[in-house]
């Protein structure tokens, strides 16, 4: 049974366009609401360009967390990597809101050995970044480096630059992405912040989003509100319309953003901000971001 609460509060919105064609990495769950306490989701995750239509990179089963309802660690299931995006499940089996996700910390950079460039963390052969080892996407099988392709020389960890190097830039990284489960009745746990980087707290819960109505989210960095950050909502379904209908909304001084759902549908919801903060040694700046799959249903 599908459990919409409605809120009365205002909301305000405002429209801007954000750079199309970027790759984007996603969760898409079978559904996002179940009744019972002895049912299955299944998950579809990837990089792609358009959202939610694979079309670029599996993202690495491997790297999925599942939190239960009482914020304890969970499995998921039958997962395959295919050749554009990976699938699994995950068994629901506790009453309440289910976290499912991927979680970055890492650093990269660069620095200099007798004048030669090098890379903390690298890149694959004609893939993705790696920052620090930590890569959510897999190549697809079979697909090899592009002609000419001359790797920079780089490093695993921080741990493994030389004592000669020089001119060391090292950035910290820490990021996640999220979908919600509620099995039942919505439950909060999931949403407890660890005051660590960018976090979002749900002042409407995700289970409660409904078209033409306004909702609420918090955000945090290192538990203190994120005050003028930008969040930048895209909806899916980009390959059946022109546009990318992507907009953005800032946050007040109380951390808080507001928006109200142009529509009903799927919702690609990213924030990031960058600071002097990192707490990895040695590096000096420090880049968060914040990702959630948010349904929005129709009222």
């Amino acid at each position: 049974m599908r459990l919409a609460f409605r809120l009365a509060a205002s909301a305000a919105m405002l429209s801007c366009a954000v750079p199309a064609l970027a790759h984007r990495a996603w969760l898409v769950p079978s559904t996002t609401i179940v009744s019972g306490t002895d049912d299955w989701v299944s998950v579809d995750a990837a990089i792609s360009n358009d959202l939610f239509f694979a079309d670029h990179n599996a993202m690495r089963p491997d790297m999925v967390k599942v939190w239960a309802p009482d914020g304890s660690p969970a499995q998921i299931q039958n997962a395959a990597t295919l050749h554009y995006r990976s699938v699994f499940d995950v068994k629901l089996d506790k009453p309440g809101t289910w976290k499912i996700g991927t979680t970055q910390s890492a650093v990269m950079g660069s620095f200099k050995v007798d004048g030669q460039d090098w890379r903390v963390g690298g890149r694959g052969p004609g893939g993705p970044a790696r920052p620090g080892g930590a890569a959510p996407m897999a190549r697809p099988a079979g697909e090899g480096p592009p002609p000419g392709f001359q790797p920079r020389p780089s490093v695993a960890t921080v741990a493994d630059i030389p004592a000669n190097a020089t001119d060391i830039k090292l950035t910290e990284v820490v990021g996640q992405n999220n979908v919600f489960i509620t099995a039942g009745a919505p439950t909060a746990t999931v949403f407890q912040p660890t005051n660590t980087a960018l976090e979002m707290v749900p002042v409407t819960h995700p289970d409660e989003l409904v078209s033409n109505e306004p909702a609420k989210f918090r955000f945090l960095i290192d538990g203190k509100p994120a005050a003028g950050l930008k969040v930048t909502l895209v909806p899916g379904g980009k390959r059946y319309r022109e546009g990318e209908g992507a907009f953005d909304v800032t946050t007040g001084a109380d951390g808080v953003a507001e928006l109200k759902w142009p529509f009903a549908g799927l919702f690609w919801l990213n924030a990031t901000s960058t600071d002097a903060h990192p707490s990895a040694p040695r590096a000096t700046e420090r880049r968060m971001s914040y990702t959630a799959t948010l349904e929005v249903v129709a009222p």
